[in-house]
Parts: C-alpha cells; sequence; structure tokens
C-alpha cells in the first residue's frame, strides 16, 4: 500500500475526487439517537375516567323553529309569513327570552339574496338567540 505524499511536477495539487462522508455519518448517528430517545414518550397512555352506564335520555324533544327566507326576501316563521323585519325581530326577542330556547333552523331559497339571509342572522344574534343552524345546505352543491 502506498501512499502519494507530494506531487511530481511541483504545480498545483489533484482535486481529491471522494466526498467526505464523516459528517453526514454524524448527523445521522445524532439524528438516530434523537429518534430513539422520543418514541417511548409517544408510547405513554392517559388514563379517562370515562361515564359508566347508560346515559338518562333526553327529558323531551327539542323544540324546533324554521325560518324560511322565499327567493324574493320573504321571510316564513314556521311556514306564516311575516310582514316585516320588526315583525321577525319581535318573535326573535321572545324566542331569546325563554328560559330553554328553541333551536331556530334558517332555510335560506337558493335564489335569495345574501343580504337578506345576513339581516336574519344578525337580528337573530344582536337579540340573543343562541342556537341558530342553517338547514338544507345541499341545495348549493353543484
Amino acid at each position: 500500500m502506498a501512499m502519494n505524499v507530494g506531487s511530481a511536477g511541483g504545480g498545483e495539487p489533484e482535486v481529491m475526487a471522494e466526498m467526505n462522508t464523516t459528517p453526514l455519518i454524524d448527523v445521522m448517528l445524532v439524528l438516530l439517537i434523537m429518534l430513539i430517545i422520543t418514541i417511548p414518550i409517544q408510547l405513554h397512555s392517559v388514563n379517562l375516567n370515562m361515564p359508566t352506564g347508560t346515559p338518562p335520555p333526553p327529558t323531551a324533544p327539542p323544540v324546533v323553529v324554521t325560518i324560511d327566507v322565499d327567493f324574493d326576501g320573504t321571510i316564513f316563521w314556521n311556514g306564516e309569513a311575516l310582514s316585516s323585519q320588526p315583525a321577525l325581530e319581535a318573535r326573535l326577542q321572545a324566542t331569546a327570552a325563554l328560559a330553554d330556547q328553541p333551536e331556530v333552523h334558517l332555510r335560506p331559497n337558493k335564489l335569495v339574496e345574501y343580504e337578506a339571509v345576513a339581516r336574519v342572522m344578525a337580528s337573530a344574534q344582536r337579540l340573543g338567540v343562541s342556537k341558530l343552524g342553517m338547514v338544507g345546505n345541499e341545495q348549493f352543491i353543484k
């Protein structure tokens, strides 16, 4: 086994074409150690105290109020047409004042302008209706 110590011509030394893999091996070993250290942390379980038995059945089915907004902006309260926005707000205020608020289902028509629906939602929020949901969204899927 021979070793090349210097160049014969005295010019520039030859370029070494081999890659130094020592830093790569060092980084890989550090990553392997970090992986080995962090794996046991992921295997720990969390003990939860889950309730036993069956939950009691609900006392009564929830009361549902349906608000329909027609294509021209007409508002229907459980199928009854309301004459104006103050009439809607009066009913929403009465609904919000109840101890056990009914669920309010808002069902807009596909062709109604967003402004009419937003007005109903803003009134419900302002007057304190907490159980408001949108119904019939499948009509908007193309």
